[in-house]
């Protein structure tokens, strides 16, 4: 083999990796891109996702599961259980089809099959509308039998004033479709849900659907079942472990492994989830200073149930042993610009509800000076307790982690320092049926993999900078660059309104 020749990926998963050089030539976007693709095979074989609940999700931590067997990680799925629904929205006739929902906040529990009124909706022109608004809006509908369901466009008023006025009517189920124009730059068509602004504003199920399913169900003689139930449903994350020589020191990672149902999840989380894989595979035979843990979290686009189920299930001294936290969620975005958590704050003051632990600035700094080292241009990506740091953040434990965007567009600036095209989406897949292994960059992915092997290869040996516990030295001569600092594309004093914006639920107006 030629002495610049990179070993071959078997050699690279029965040698020991210990320095920086080794570890970064065998972290391989060839090997990230496998674990996507078995991701992608799970979703197809199964419903075209890998959601939480789902077959999909079962057989996607069963893949995680053999992957660190076969590398010789200690690896265990963890059960955790989560206040959830069961939650079905179904036209039975004129046509036979099961559609995306979900339910809006303060109503009640249901199982309602029957007829579907539509209560004044507009299909067609400019689809401005009132439906629902008043109490008239029922006049001359007939809600007196046992299972009506009241059909509302959204638009014009509160949602809690459509499904109150529908209850008073009559109606034992409410589906409120998205209304099918266009406001600012975003339009109104597809699957949204919101809320009713209170607990308990109804008794009665309500929930969501898109325009073009509102005018399925709007057609004459068209029956649905609605079924909504709060239940308690169990799940599973993967923690998986390599000893170090201090236990008490513990180094973790983590990535979120559930997709959204509506698509297989291969940037959000695949990503991530494969980038972590790919790095268990080739430091298996590492003896690291402190204690290595990965996670791959369940119920994160639930909520970010997963991670905050596992750390409520620690008690105080295994919190106390945990160094640090280090996240990846979306690391390889199509449109992508390169973005870590601001825990300095350099580009702005982070929200009063995200407490950053001392320590978490010098996480940034490490992944600040790889994207130095490599020449890469980087930014901040603002705190917004929407991943899984937030419940190691909220437990005083430091953590820092890389972002590439979702659903927020790139400016003109930003095309000029990472290319891409502007006007449009860091992720134009973000929680679609589009997010399959063609939803991808290759560069940033490539990039991205090896900073989290970077990140956990420094902390694997010391903490000190974190959290002032001694380590040792990587093996090796390897210079570390001072970070180049962030570019400050963003909005704000410093430009620091972050696109960090990876929501769970959609936020209805």
């Amino acid at each position: 083999m030629p002495a610049n020749a990179a070993p071959a990926q078997s050699g690279c998963e029965t040698r020991t990796n210990n320095t920086y050089d080794k570890l970064l030539e065998c972290v391989r976007l060839e090997g990230v891109r496998e674990h996507q693709a078995a991701l992608q095979a799970i979703a197809d074989a199964n419903g075209g996702n890998r959601a939480e609940g789902t077959a999909g999700y079962a057989a996607s931590v069963d893949y995680v599961l053999g992957v660190l067997a076969a590398a010789g990680w200690d690896a265990e799925k963890v059960p955790f259980q989560y206040e959830a629904t069961d939650t079905l929205l179904r036209q039975l006739t004129p046509v036979d089809a099961t559609y995306p929902t979900g339910y809006f906040s303060g109503i009640g529990e249901g199982d309602v099959t029957g007829g579907v009124i539509p209560v004044d909706v507009k299909l067609t022109g400019d689809r401005v509308n009132s439906s629902g608004c008043e109490a008239s809006d029922f006049a001359g509908l007939d809600f007196s039998g046992p299972n009506d369901i009241a059909l509302i466009q959204r638009g014009a008023c509160n949602f809690s004033f459509k499904a109150i006025n529908a209850e008073a009517a009559g109606a034992e189920a409410v589906i409120i479709f998205n209304q099918g124009d266009t406001i600012g730059t975003g339009d109104r068509t597809g699957l949204f849900i919101g809320t009713l602004g209170g607990p308990n504003v109804v008794d009665i199920p309500v929930l969501g659907a898109s325009f073009a399913q509102g005018e399925a169900l709007a057609a004459p003689g068209a029956t649905a079942h609605v079924k909504l139930e709060f239940v308690t449903k169990s799940s599973y994350n993967v923690i998986a472990e390599l000893p170090g020589r201090n236990d008490d020191n513990v180094v973790m990672a983590g990535a979120h492994l559930d997709s959204v149902p509506t698509g297989p999840g291969i940037n959000d989380n695949g990503s991530g989830s494969a980038a972590l894989l790919e790095i268990a595979q080739v430091t298996s035979k590492l003896r690291p200073e402190n204690t290595i843990r990965f996670a791959w979290w369940g119920a994160e686009e639930l909520g970010l149930v997963g991670s905050t189920q596992w750390v409520a299930q620690q008690s105080q001294a295994e919190l106390d042993r945990i160094a640090l936290y280090l996240n990846f969620d979306m690391i390889g975005s199509p449109n992508y610009m390169f973005m870590v958590y601001d825990t300095d704050e350099s580009s702005g003051q982070a929200p009063a509800s995200v407490p950053i632990p001392e320590g978490s600035a010098a996480i940034e700094r490490v992944f600040e000076s790889f994207y130095t080292l490599r020449g890469e241009p980087y930014d901040d990506a603002q705190l917004s307790r929407r991943s899984d740091y937030q419940a190691f953040s909220d437990n005083g434990i430091p953590f820092g982690g890389l972002f590439t965007g979702a659903e927020v567009r790139k400016t003109a600036a930003q095309q000029a320092i990472w290319g891409g095209v502007a006007d449009q989406e860091f992720d134009p897949c973000y929680h679609t049926t589009c997010d399959t292994y063609a939803n991808n960059n290759d560069h940033a992915l490539e990039v991205n993999s090896d900073a989290v092997a970077f990140a956990v290869m420094t902390f694997a040996h010391s903490t000190e900078a974190v959290n002032g516990v001694p380590g040792k030295k990587v093996p090796g001569s390897f210079t570390i660059p001072a970070p180049a600092g962030p570019e400050h594309t963003f909005a704000g004093p410093l430009g620091g309104d972050s696109v960090h914006d990876h929501d769970h639920e959609a936020q209805a107006s």
